[in-house]
């Protein structure tokens, strides 16, 4: 079996590790995957796991074939190794992907989520990927407007097939809506499925925070759950990070969330 990635580092949304490189897998006897480098190069980016950052704490509403999708993906019997998600900012593509990974891991595969807008990425960091059971590439519009990228990616995904790993793709934007000037990279990015995510309505949103109350053991009553809709933006970043705030501030108060202890909040957190 693989080793285990490093110890998590912060929660989802705080960044990936600064430091603490994960060491690419080696393969060894019957196939297993203990720790090693791969190729001399260490993967200094790989997003922080969570316990936050599973299928159970993602409310599927509108994309419950999404995450059927993913999960399947993640098991070794995997019969769709490559994967196309999309979808705006706020619809989970970044929990998603960590989500996979997560699952991957727990079936025994190696697997490492990667997030391409990271500062000072290099095209090298696809070097012997195909060496790892299963690859998550996190905004992928943060570099597919540069060649090296372009056929760097290229070549990834042939390596990748050749060996039979799995590789999940994120974007913001459907794979034709790109701009992509590398013709046979266009046409790599639409091997196997493409899903696109959709927004969350209001009673999925309510769902949310009451699923997400339960899950930290807040007390969030209704009246709270209908302030917060009307006052906030209906994305699950922003309302999961209020509620992380909300849970704070009620621990440290003592009691569970008032009206007045939430409006502060979101007066606190539009500056």
């Amino acid at each position: 079996m693989p080793a285990p990635l490093p110890a998590p580092g912060p929660a989802p949304g705080q960044g990936p590790w600064p430091a603490s490189p994960i060491p690419g897998p080696e393969r060894g006897e019957a196939g297993h995957t203990p720790s090693g480098g791969i190729g001399g190069l260490q993967l200094p980016l790989a997003l922080s796991p969570s316990a936050e950052s599973d299928f159970s704490a993602y409310l599927a509403g509108p994309n419950a074939e999404v995450v059927a999708a993913l999960t399947a993906w993640a098991r070794p019997t995997a019969t769709d190794g490559f994967i196309y998600l999309h979808g705006p900012t706020g619809t989970g593509k970044s929990h998603l992907l960590q989500a996979a990974c997560q699952a991957a891991r727990q079936e025994g595969l190696a697997a490492a989520c990667l997030p391409l807008d990271h500062p000072g990425l290099e095209p090298a960091v696809f070097e012997a990927l195909e060496d790892w059971d299963r690859i998550a590439l996190d905004g992928l519009e943060a570099v597919i407007g540069q060649a090296t990228w372009a056929e760097a990616l290229f070549h990834l995904y042939n390596r990748l097939r050749e060996a039979g790993r799995g590789l999940l793709v994120a974007a913001r934007s459907p794979a034709a809506e790109l701009g992509i000037q590398l013709p046979d990279l266009a046409s790599r990015l639409t091997w196997g499925a493409t899903y696109r995510l959709r927004p969350l309505d209001e009673q999925d949103c309510a769902a949310l925070l009451r699923h997400a109350a339960r899950r930290r053991g807040l007390k969030l009553g209704e009246e709270a759950i209908a302030y917060l809709l009307k006052r906030c933006p209906r994305e699950p970043g922003y309302l999961l990070g209020l509620l992380g705030r909300l849970d704070r501030a009620s621990l440290t108060h003592k009691k569970r969330p008032t009206l007045p202890l939430i409006r502060a909040l979101i007066e606190e957190s539009r500056g």
